[in-house]
């Protein structure tokens, strides 16, 4: 706490530093799926890390979604990156590797959607068996890109098993308890 305190003035610079950093990280990811030769590949590439980066970052997720934060003081975050999701878009539409009616917004929205999911997942019990339960947004991930591609010849293969029905529900059920560190975590002993 007291590097922070002597690098930041105070709590909203530091978040501000962090922002800064994610935004970025985020643009990073963006430059290269841009650099990408196949237009698809480099849709792919963009939202699979970006969620990776969001998922982890939940606070990152919610200031991209527009929660929690005015969006005048974050607005230039979102500015910065919204060309480029477009310019992604765009590259795959053109080269017909993605629906004509989708667009860059409809990739952000996408995103949204998958981080509530992912911090779901994330506050919820630890379901036995299932070490990869922070990733089941993978899943839904890929089809969702099944669903922007415009013609299929098959379906991909999904990266995480789908959840049983009593996962499903504990995955979505009641509140959490805290454990010792304060995080929302329930055993669970079935499956």
């Amino acid at each position: 706490m007291g590097t922070a305190y002597r690098r930041f003035a105070n709590k909203d610079e530091l978040i501000e530093a962090i922002l800064v950093q994610r935004v970025e990280e985020l643009e990073a990811v963006l430059t290269e799926a841009l650099a990408q030769p196949d237009p698809w590949e480099g849709l792919v590439l963009y939202l699979d890390r970006s969620l990776a980066i969001q998922a982890k970052d939940r606070g990152m997720a919610q200031v991209l979604s527009g929660h929690y934060a005015p969006p005048q003081r974050y607005d230039w975050g979102r500015d910065r990156l919204a060309p480029l999701v477009n310019r992604v878009a765009d590259r795959a539409r053109e080269a017909g590797l993605l629906r004509p009616d989708v667009t860059g917004t409809d990739l952000v929205l996408l995103q949204v959607a998958l981080t509530a999911l992912a911090a779901t997942a994330q506050a919820r019990p630890v379901i036995e068996g299932r070490d990869d339960i922070v990733t089941i947004y993978r899943r839904y991930l890929w089809i969702f890109l099944d669903g922007l591609r415009p013609g299929r010849d098959g379906v991909s293969a999904l990266p995480v098993p789908a959840l049983t029905t009593e996962q499903t529900h504990i995955l979505l059920g009641s509140p959490p308890l805290e454990d010792a560190q304060g995080r929302g975590r329930r055993p669970c002993t079935g499956v």
